[in-house]
């Protein structure tokens, strides 16, 4: 776009938007520019959510004059020569730093500036979602003046599919322009009675249906140690892919809405996978043969297993397991290590045998090596660490009855002594219910949702159980019931300590229940009404948090053998109230245990947590935790101490998100412990 077009446009919209002003007062809300003052400086020396931007042949500098407008700070631009092109100081296109938007909204954008060319404009972008970062316009021409004047204008309503925006002050003839407090307020009316002017979602946050399909049926799903997600499919539940060998998997890029496809070596469909110490995902068997159309055999477990390395996008293979795994847990250990229990076996029984992978050994021990008690377990029973060591068995499995006796225990693998749990409801009911380790993980509640019987095929059940693990005679008390019963059921920790349950269905591969709710654990209530998913997610699907705040779903693949290759992305309502805080610095990221921590923040916040990146299948990852880190407060430097207990934290890499005290999380840094 040339110059003259440039200010031709400006001049026009400029003229239609402070005529837009006059009728309308602004609403005064939540300023939702990341570090609007430009205080908070990288490591690059510019401000922190801030970059040099332009194109064409200029002699320019980017620099800090000082003092700003307002504190130590401001952004300066210096143009000697311009015979083509702009430059601009422009907030970063990045999840953290650029502001969210709803479609249909307008918003306030204001910054004081001094320029002394009159070849100065506010320049916008928009994040399309089906296409990327594009250009959206530029707002007004700013006069020439030396000293600090504010520039207001309101933007054009928000297009369709745009979820965020980015802007900032353009000079493309020779002058210098200095800018600061910057500020954008949504000048929506808001709902009565309330602050946040995005409607239903500062309440119910908004589901979006990405405008690409998998290239795979992501019937298990990891979150990397990169932020990237990866998908396995295997045969994914298709006769026809085993037969012919096709077995597949790919790495979805956030960042990019891209994907990367990587050859698989054998059909992991229904295999165990958990995230090693080192950030590579140990997976471990997966499906060996189908049933026979003779009736001769079951599904049958391969012993078969592999490391993937999110560094390389490819599998190397491990040693065997000490049996056929299809269905088995995988739980890491507060030594790094990997227990494996349940399954079905090569042979379509269930398979008894305790399976310790060594992590530093890298392989699995043999059957004499590992403490075995020969007890079977059930398929993908949900084994989830506590802080003494021993594993709380929560009664969460697939495929139709619970185990004998009372459907819930704790297994002590030292000692090999199994010790039943009382209290658990309908224990014959629990087929695909969700069970997860409460926010912070150092309370050591569990709570298991919903599930129903693909046997007898009743309908799901809303019953909700919490445990107290840290009592000496632990014992399931009944909790609330789900607004909605449901099998198939997600439930996701977010950074703000509450757990967002979606998706399920009301029979065996059918039926879909599309409700969601948000579980608060202080108040043990379900805030019924959340955004509810378009897609169907009953069978083989999945919810996991992404590193930015937002949740991903995946999958469904109903009774008739179909499958739905869609994605959606869930904003929380937290991302409607306002901006996000900025982590500014961060020490190396391996930390250990007991450990103080020192990082640095752009303003205050309400806590810090550590988040374990999801491994989830089939509605079970007893590995998901929220790990609080106390905070020892002194402005905006922050010390967060670190749980002496690898139990609580078993080693490994983990999100570090802070949440203001607008409740907003920051987009996660990643942190390795251990």
């Amino acid at each position: 776009m040339s110059r003259t077009d440039r200010k031709r446009i400006a001049q026009v919209l400029v003229v239609a938007l402070l005529a837009a002003l006059v009728p309308t007062a602004a609403h005064a809300g939540a300023n939702l520019v990341a570090n609007p003052g430009v205080e908070g400086l990288a490591g690059n020396g510019f401000p922190v959510c801030w970059e040099r931007s332009g194109w064409g042949d200029q002699n320019f500098t980017f620099g800090l004059s000082h003092p700003g407008h307002t504190g130590a700070n401001a952004m300066q631009i210096t143009l000697v020569t311009a015979s083509n092109g702009d430059r601009k100081a422009m907030m970063l296109e990045n999840p953290s730093c650029a502001p969210n938007v709803t479609p249909g909204h307008q918003y306030d954008l204001s910054a004081w500036y001094t320029t002394t060319t009159a070849n100065t404009v506010m320049t916008m972008f928009r994040h399309d979602v089906a296409h990327g970062w594009v250009y959206w316009t530029d707002l007004a021409t700013l006069p020439v003046t030396a000293t600090w004047t504010r520039k207001t204008v309101r933007t054009p309503p928000v297009p369709a599919g745009t979820d965020q925006i980015v802007w900032g002050v353009t000079v493309y003839g020779v002058g210098t322009l200095r800018t600061d407090d910057y500020a954008m307020d949504d000048v929506t009316a808001p709902a009565p009675g309330t602050s946040c002017s995005a409607g239903d979602a500062c309440t119910k946050g908004v589901w979006q249906v990405m405008p690409f399909t998998s290239p795979v049926r992501g019937i298990h799903t990891v979150v990397l140690k990169n932020g990237d997600v990866l998908l396995v499919a295997g045969s994914g539940n298709d006769p026809d892919a085993f037969a012919a060998g096709t077995f597949t998997t790919a790495v979805y890029h956030p960042s990019t809405g891209t994907f990367t496809t990587v050859p698989t070596p054998a059909d992991l469909f229904c295999a165990g996978h958990v995230q090693l110490p080192d950030g590579r995902v140990l997976i471990m068997g997966g499906n060996k043969a189908y049933p026979a159309a003779d009736g001769s055999h079951g599904y049958e477990g391969l012993k078969n297993s592999y490391v993937f390395d999110p560094a390389t996008n490819s599998y190397s293979r491990v040693n065997d397991m000490t049996a056929g795994s299809w269905y088995p847990s995988a739980t890491v250990l507060g030594n790094g290590d990997v227990i494996s229990l349940g399954g079905l076996g090569e042979d379509s029984s269930g398979t008894v045998a305790t399976q310790y992978f060594k992590t530093s050994e890298s392989r699995w021990l043999s059957l004499n090596e590992a403490h075995q008690t020969w007890n079977f377990w059930g398929l993908y029973p949900s084994m989830i660490l506590m802080q003494d060591g021993r594993l709380f068995y929560s009664g969460s499995h697939v495929f139709g009855d619970g185990l004998p006796g009372t459907g819930s225990s704790i297994y002590d693998y030292g000692t090999g002594t199994i010790t039943p749990v009382r209290g658990l409801q309908n224990k014959d009911q629990r087929d695909q219910s969700m069970s997860v380790l409460l926010p912070p993980a150092q309370d050591q509640k569990v709570i298991t949702m919903g599930g129903g019987n693909i046997n007898t095929n009743v309908d799901a059940n809303p019953l909700t159980d919490i445990i107290d693990l840290k009592q000496p005679d632990p014992v399931h008390i009944a909790g609330p019931p789900l607004p909605a019963a449901k099998m198939y059921v997600s439930a996701v920790l977010l950074p703000d300590g509450k757990v967002f349950e979606t998706g399920g269905g009301l029979h065996n591969r059918a039926d879909p229940v599309y409700e969601a709710s948000m579980y608060d654990p202080a108040a043990n209530t379900f805030i019924a009404g959340m955004a509810t998913d378009p897609v169907p997610r009953t069978y083989h699907s999945s919810a996991f948090l992404l590193p930015d705040g937002r949740v991903m779903a995946v999958g469904d693949n109903p009774g008739n053998g179909t499958f739905d290759m869609r994605l959606s992305v869930y904003s929380p309502p937290y991302l409607f109230q306002g901006a996000r805080p900025q982590i500014l610095t961060i020490p190396p990221t391996d930390w250990a245990y007991g450990s103080t921590q020192s990082i640095t923040v752009d303003g205050p916040v309400l806590k810090a947590e550590l988040i374990r990146p999801e491994a989830v299948t089939h509605s079970s990852d007893p590995n998901q935790r929220f790990v609080d880190l106390p905070m020892s407060v002194n402005g905006t430097t922050i010390g967060l101490n670190v749980t002496s207990n690898p139990n609580i934290a078993p080693p490994g890499w983990y999100m570090l998100f802070v949440v203001g005290t607008n409740g907003v999380p920051s987009v996660a840094q990643w942190v390795h412990l251990g």
